[in-house]
């Protein structure tokens, strides 16, 4: 355990290997550490209340939202600020130790439930308790698999926590299998059964927020998207949460400033509620990895809503704001307890200051292909596909990212044959959603369902197929799966695709180096898991020789 960092969780880790100096996301060894730690009590705080459970006691939603907070803010990206995780570390101690009181079999809890100390202790805890620390290379594999994708279940549940809807048995199988993660007793075919467990989640974790988001907001729809810029000062809103979407929304009417969205903030754009502002102008730049360009040309105060941040250029550092889960040192920070309003006075009067957004393109884009809006359009994808004039759906989900590489997307999406259809959810769209790739028949070429959680618009789209077309196995539809990833959030939709039956599916533009041979072997054998080659090799594989 000599490495001061190892992090192997997102896609553009060192190498393809880990992340053993610093971060590629900029994420410091100090803050990786810690982020260790707080997984690790995380943990231990997680087999008391799965305790607590077993032995009929109650536990309460401030607890939950403890454990889905702590597991949100070591998400790639997400929080840059190590006093924040020396924060939520030592929180979630007293919060266990007040928990561990009540539990009647202590025995049987593993060690991380009774850990307890200060500050002081922090640091050398750390590097005892990291991802290295399990052994053996199929045991961690699979573990840090399982916590992934939970951490990606987490994001989900907390934005559907936002909107007051709470889910006790999502909860509680969370913490469930983080207290697993702990066990040595748990053999690589326990694991592997817990993995696809997770994925059942993951698919209840997506229906959950899907139905927090239209509840909320009605179905998203068909909806043209404005990517210029007006002549007033503006927001830039990023990241997944339309609470805080609604909240600036309202908090800036007839201020004079115009708010517009970024990154997977786009989809905020689809959902009829948010129609009613005449100041949601639009929305600015592309994806993520982007913003150092676009939000100094932005000029005006960015909000980053959950992970993706870049650790920021001096020169619009101070206009950089967080909120929920995401933080970066010496940035400003909003927030308010769940339930309540959060008051984005700050930034506002901040915004009234700058000057408008220098535009950096022009036109519009056309989203809102999410489940109810292509259900509205079923019949006339059914002929389409009837006739022959669509022969294929290419789900091109995912993540979007810095490599040079990605460009394989760019390219695969211009060079698919023109009755293909791509259905895409994340900001792996920005890879083509600019492109004019034209329409059959009046249904766009690109249906963009809206962020990653959207994936779940897509599954229900596909089973949908399935039963209109009287087919058996999901697998017969005509859809190939063409899947970008980035983060954890990618690694839940991956779990619940598998969980779903989904095999085949494609994943790029590397396969996760936390999977170890074996495991991956399990994946290639049980469901045809595969890496990307080249776009020639990969149109000829699914479509065949044209």
């Amino acid at each position: 355990m000599e490495n001061k960092m190892f992090c192997y969780q997102c896609q553009e880790t060192a190498g393809c290997t880990g992340c053993t100096v610093s971060g590629v996301c900029g994420k410091k060894p100090e803050v990786a550490l810690m982020q260790d730690l707080l997984i690790y009590v995380t943990k231990g705080l997680s087999a008391v209340t799965t305790q607590l459970r077993k032995e009929g006691k109650a536990v309460s939603e401030e607890v939950n939202h403890l454990v889905s907070v702590n597991l949100f803010a070591t998400i790639t990206n997400a929080n840059f600020d190590r006093e924040v995780m020396v924060k939520r570390i030592t929180q979630t101690i007293e919060q266990k130790e007040m928990l561990l009181s009540q539990v009647e079999n202590k025995a049987v809890l593993p060690k991380a439930a009774s850990w307890n100390s200060d500050e002081s202790a922090y640091e050398t805890k750390a590097k005892l308790v990291g991802i290295l620390a399990t052994k053996d290379e199929d045991i961690r594999s699979l573990r840090e698999l399982i916590i992934y994708g939970i951490k990606g279940l987490a994001a989900y549940t907390k934005h559907a926590n936002a909107l007051m809807k709470d889910d006790l048995e999502l909860d509680a199988f969370m913490q469930e299998a983080l207290a697993k993660t702990l066990d040595d007793s748990l053999s690589v075919d326990d694991l592997i059964a817990l993995t696809l467990e997770t994925g059942k989640y993951g698919v209840q974790g997506m229906a959950d927020l899907d139905e927090a988001n239209t509840s909320a907001y009605g179905h998203p729809e068909l909806t043209t998207v404005d990517i210029g810029v007006r002549s007033n000062p503006g927001i830039l809103i990023s990241g997944h949460d339309l609470k805080d979407l609604e909240q600036l929304l309202e908090q800036t009417k007839g201020t004079g400033v115009d708010v517009y969205t970024h990154s997977e903030m786009l989809a905020g754009h689809y959902y009829p509620f948010f129609k009613k502002y005449d100041h949601f102008a639009g929305n600015y730049g592309n994806a993520w990895w982007k913003q150092k360009e676009e939000f100094e040309s932005f000029n005006g105060p960015i909000l980053m809503t959950t992970n993706c941040i870049v650790p920021p250029k001096d020169s619009y550092k101070d206009r950089l704001w967080t909120t929920g889960a995401a933080g970066f040192p010496g940035c400003g920070h909003i927030d308010a307890p769940y339930g309540q309003v959060k008051d984005f006075t700050p930034i506002i009067e901040q915004a009234k200051k700058c000057q408008p957004p220098k535009e950096i393109e022009s036109g519009s884009i056309v989203g809102g292909f999410a489940h109810e809006q292509v259900f509205a359009l079923a019949d006339k994808v059914v002929d389409a596909v009837k006739s022959g004039a669509i022969k294929k759906f290419v789900v091109m989900a995912g993540c979007d990212g810095r490599q040079k590489s990605r460009s394989y997307y760019t390219e695969f999406a211009e060079k698919l044959p023109k009755d293909a259809v791509i259905l895409t959810a994340g900001c792996a769209k920005y890879k083509y959603n600019k492109l004019d790739l034209g329409d059959i028949g009046g249904i766009p070429r690109v249906l963009d369902a809206g962020q990653c959680n959207d994936s779940y618009s897509l599954a229900l789209i596909a089973l949908k197929l399935k039963e209109v077309f009287g087919l058996d196995d999901i697998n017969d539809l005509p859809i190939v799966y063409n899947i970008a990833w980035y983060e954890q959030k990618a690694v839940i939709v991956l779990l619940a695709l598998l969980y779903l039956g989904v095999k085949n599916i494609h994943l790029g533009p590397t396969l996760p180096a936390f999977l170890s041979e074996n495991v991956a072997k399990v994946l290639v054998e049980n469901f045809g898991i595969a890496g990307i080659g080249t776009v020639e090799d990969d149109l000829k594989l699914f479509f065949g020789e044209e």
